[in-house]
């Protein structure tokens, strides 16, 4: 995003530097997951929302790196939860470096963007990214305590998502107007977008699960299937299903016990009701009420950018 070049430029700046410590295998398996990239989206929603507020300082770089060090931790730790072996294509932290390793690692994170929050010394930035942290936490342990049980809801599902996901989205464009000193009217709107964009991220990332090629979504196809994660395009699927179907949900999701055969059938499942087409329809939904969330906002080259970023999320499912 050439508009937002320098901002982000000095958000890595200050990642990197905050990577650091004498504790060597710190920076090492920061840097495994950090340095190599990704798309920094949230940290760039950071800086894009209080460069749309008018904001000319430098608060928000720290912000924008804060946020970024609060994803990367909980990527750390769900990749030990999930026992996972890829990250964006790569061999995930946990892989490389062990569990006990990828769970301080992410600790000291957490520690980091702390000291990024405090350095910033406004209560409400704390306020807001300390809430998100703790949510996010939330919404991991929901989806937890959902897996693997095909009575879950539609409702519990959007719980799990608003909370692991859409939490630190609208965290991340709030701050941008708390630190622009705009009024509550204004951080309510990018709260929404956020929150409204989160939802529409996540619920592409389930569609694509089912059927994305390995290298496009950083992961094996199934990986949420061979979890017995309960996700949109599962639980449509099941609840569009006859008898016979919802034996093979509870059979592979509830009682784990899989064949080589089962996730090829539960994709024709998939195709057969439409899942994948509907989760990413719902994603347009969400989608659509970020766009509308930012017509309190007049035009700008910096709220077209935050209106690109809906787009994109949602045509990563094409």
């Amino acid at each position: 995003m050439d508009l937002l070049r320098d901002d982000l430029e000095a958000c890595n700046t200050a990642i990197i530097a905050r990577m650091q410590s004498p504790v060597q295998l710190i920076p090492q398996l920061a840097a495994h997951l950090i340095a190599a990239g990704g798309k920094r989206l949230r940290p760039l929603l950071t800086l894009a929302a209080a460069r749309l507020c008018g904001y000319s300082g430098e608060r928000h770089v720290g912000l924008a790196a804060c946020v970024e060090f609060i994803h990367t931790a909980t990527l750390l730790h769900d990749d030990v939860v999930d026992e996972s072996d890829l990250r964006r294509g790569l061999a995930s932290a946990n892989a490389v470096f062990g569990n006990k390793a990828s769970v301080l690692v992410g600790d000291f994170l957490f520690a980091r963007a702390f000291e990024l929050m405090v350095a910033d010394g406004s209560p409400e930035v704390l306020r807001i990214l300390s809430s998100a942290s703790a949510t996010i936490a939330e919404g991991e342990v929901l989806q937890l305590v959902i897996q693997n049980d095909t009575t879950s809801t539609e409702q519990q599902y959007l719980e799990v998502i608003e909370g692991k996901t859409a939490a630190l989205f609208a965290a991340a464009t709030r701050v941008g107007a708390v630190v622009a000193d705009r009024g509550l009217e204004e951080a309510e709107a990018l709260h929404s977008y956020g929150h409204n964009l989160g939802i529409a991220f996540q619920l592409v990332d389930d569609a694509l699960d089912y059927s994305a090629e390995q290298e496009r979504l950083g992961k094996t196809v199934g990986d949420d299937f061979r979890e017995g994660k309960i996700t949109l395009p599962v639980l449509l699927a099941f609840a569009r299903g006859d008898e016979d179907e919802q034996v093979f949900w509870r059979r592979v999701l509830e009682e784990r016990q899989q064949n080589e055969h089962d996730l090829q059938h539960a994709l024709t499942l998939m195709r057969h009701h439409r899942t994948l087409e509907d989760t990413v329809a719902r994603a347009r939904h969400y989608g659509d009420q970020a766009c509308r969330a930012l017509d309190a906002f007049p035009h700008s080259p910096y709220r077209k950018a935050l209106l690109d970023v809906v787009e994109f999320c949602i045509a990563r499912a094409h």
